[in-house]
């Protein structure tokens, strides 16, 4: 397939039974009619998983160590991984 952008050449990803299109020369991204909704919806769904509130616990007791906390880990949108490696 060639790109409608730069006349590149495209490859086909499957990703999570979505086929997304991108051209090896510009890395544009296209996608077919319908893609961007299911992207949208999977991408929301992620999210709530992600963000859903921890199960109610007792905190450290007294003196205990705390190893809770983030230490540097970003949480990446759903969609920001498709391409990761």
């Amino acid at each position: 397939m060639e790109c409608p952008k730069c006349r590149g050449r495209m490859r086909t990803y499957d990703r999570n039974g979505i086929h997304i299109e991108q051209c090896d020369n510009c890395r544009g991204i296209f996608l077919d009619y319908g893609e961007l909704e299911t992207l949208t919806r999977l991408e929301s769904q992620w999210a709530q998983q992600q963000y859903a509130p921890p199960p109610a616990h007792s905190g450290p007791a007294w003196g205990a160590p705390h190893h809770g906390g983030h230490h540097g880990h970003h949480n990446r949108s759903w969609v920001g991984m498709l391409f990761s490696s």
